[in-house]
């Protein structure tokens, strides 16, 4: 065992779940389910990999709760009907029979669904086009379109369409969900002061614009039972706006943390380029910030390759968890390399995930690689 890096391989408890080492794997989106939002083979294979390397958790790609606007690209995979359930079914079990929990991102693209079906009519809390284009590598092309505004018949809908993914994914054999309330998305444009104009109780303050992210993650947890987890992702930073910070500074964090602990979540995932620096310029970090203002655990993500940073994250910046993003598919073994002393290899943009973000031949193991039982 690597001492140097030791903190990083304490067990852990999370929600009831004994997790082997405090690193997991970070949603990433991969483009590779089928047409009608179906996991495949392909994606069971991939996925069971990280849990045979010694990733703790996996939260997977994120994924769309309901068919009316929650899409955010082709091929990306659903949980908004029972065929979906069955696909992922046979992820859920291989991940399993490899010792690891998963736990389903539960994902609403608003206003940023590009390169689909969805990408020329698409809603969000107000009738703000998106900053920045469309990306190639989800399949995008040119400016986002106008969303229309929700009615709140509209955000009862989508809210109610989280709940039903939630029991789904519990139906699938999935550990838990992660509610994606960050990086630009539906719940995040809620909270985006320049996305959000509304004039209702879901606009204006940070307190009205963290109400209907809020209500989503109450809604969640009463779907499903206690002992299945809910998490919640929040960043400041954007997929289209990576700049952006609260305007509020640490007063915003404070409302923000507070409203999703008292929700009801089990875990508060954070995320940003770099999860290490200020937040706000100086002062304490996002993982420090969501530390102080809940009472559940926090998991840290961004800019965390680096065994030592990684290493420093739990031992002094607040964080109880990290989530490995680029640096797992570089390294599909990270903890087991790391515990063993061996540096990762570095993370290339060109080689894995150009042209666009579908999964490639060499990150798909072989099928003999995945155990018999997960067939």
């Amino acid at each position: 065992m690597d001492d140097e890096h030791g903190v990083l391989f304490d067990e852990f408890d999370l929600n009831g779940t004994t997790l082997e080492n405090r690193v997991g794997l970070a949603p990433m989106t991969r483009t590779s389910a089928t047409t009608d939002g179906r996991a495949t083979d392909r994606m069971k294979r991939y996925y069971a990999k990280f849990a045979r390397g010694g990733f703790s958790f996996l939260v997977t790609e994120g994924t769309y709760p309901d068919e009316a606007y929650s899409q955010g690209y082709r091929n990306q995979p659903g949980l908004a009907n029972e065929s979906h359930v069955e696909a992922w079914r046979t992820v859920t079990e291989a991940v399993h029979e490899e010792g690891a929990p998963i736990f389903a991102q539960l994902m609403h693209a608003g206003a940023l669904s590009q390169g689909n079906e969805h990408a020329d009519e698409t809603v969000g809390p107000s009738a703000v086009k998106p900053k920045g284009e469309q990306l190639e590598l989800y399949g995008g092309s040119g400016e986002f379109a106008v969303p229309k505004e929700m009615t709140k018949d509209e955000m009862a809908d989508a809210r109610r369409g989280f709940a039903r993914a939630a029991e789904r994914a519990e139906a699938a054999g999935f550990d838990g969900v992660e509610i994606h309330g960050a990086n630009g998305y539906l719940l995040d444009q809620f909270l985006t002061e320049y996305t959000n104009e509304r004039d209702d109780e879901y606009g204006g303050s940070v307190e009205n614009r963290i109400r209907y992210p809020a209500e989503v993650v109450e809604a969640v947890r009463d779907a499903v039972p206690e002992e299945f987890t809910v998490g919640v992702r929040i960043s400041q930073s954007k997929v289209n706006d990576p700049d952006y910070r609260w305007s509020g500074g640490e007063d915003d964090a404070e409302v923000v943390f507070r409203a999703l602990d008292s929700a009801g979540v089990d875990f508060v995932h954070v995320t940003e380029e770099d999860v290490t620096a200020p937040a706000f310029g100086s002062g304490p970090t996002l993982a420090e910030l969501a530390d102080e203002y809940t009472t559940v655990p926090v998991v840290a993500n961004g800019n965390l390759g680096d065994p030592d940073a990684a290493a420093r994250v739990v031992e002094s910046h607040g964080a109880d968890l990290v989530a490995q993003a680029t640096s797992a598919l570089a390294n599909p073994d990270w903890p087991t390399r790391v515990a063993e002393g061996r540096d990762p290899e570095e993370f290339d943009f060109q080689e894995i995930l150009q042209p666009d973000a579908t999964l490639s031949e060499s990150e798909v193991p072989p099928e003999s690689a995945v155990p018999a039982e997960s067939e």
